[in-house]
């Protein structure tokens, strides 16, 4: 199996953090080569990743690095909640760049009119949902689903 150009990318600058004795870069690839690896082999049968399994993997370290942050400072343990930043950081270099907030309302703004005038109206807090699935698809792995949702929630209220 060859590997996907992201994973390849990752394990390639894992040789190179091993060769520069980079302890903090070499930990976290690891760590997210394993998991990558752990999603490859979840389900009936192995599989490889795409690009965009493998980012959709990344995201999911990220947001696990991110609420560890926060339980690590709402704890007063700082220095736990500097290298969970620290890892995330890494990840985040792997992932495509996030959407702003204004590129993102606009989405919302375009998938609200585009539901609006298929329907004939408006959708409602009720159609939120289709709205939040519409947008993801839109945006990708280039906009957090809280943000989205939260997003999405303010241009129905």
């Amino acid at each position: 199996m060859a590997d996907s150009g992201l994973k390849a990318r990752i394990r390639a600058d894992l040789t190179a953090a091993m060769k520069a004795r980079d302890a903090a870069v070499t930990g976290t690839l690891r760590m997210v080569l394993a998991a990558i690896t752990t999603a490859e082999v979840a389900g009936a049968t192995a599989k490889e990743l795409s690009d965009d399994e493998v980012v959709a993997v990344l995201g999911k370290e990220v947001k696990k690095r991110n609420e560890s942050v926060e339980i690590y400072r709402s704890a007063s343990r700082d220095e736990l909640a500097d290298k969970e930043a620290a890892e995330a950081a890494i990840i985040e270099q792997y992932l495509p760049a996030q959407l702003t907030d204004d590129d993102l309302a606009a989405i919302v703004a375009s998938e609200i009119a585009a539901m609006t005038s298929s329907s004939g109206e408006a959708p409602t807090m009720k159609q939120m949902g289709l709205v939040i699935k519409a947008v993801k698809e839109r945006a990708g792995a280039q906009a957090d689903g809280s943000r989205v949702a939260a997003a999405v929630k303010a241009a129905l209220a």
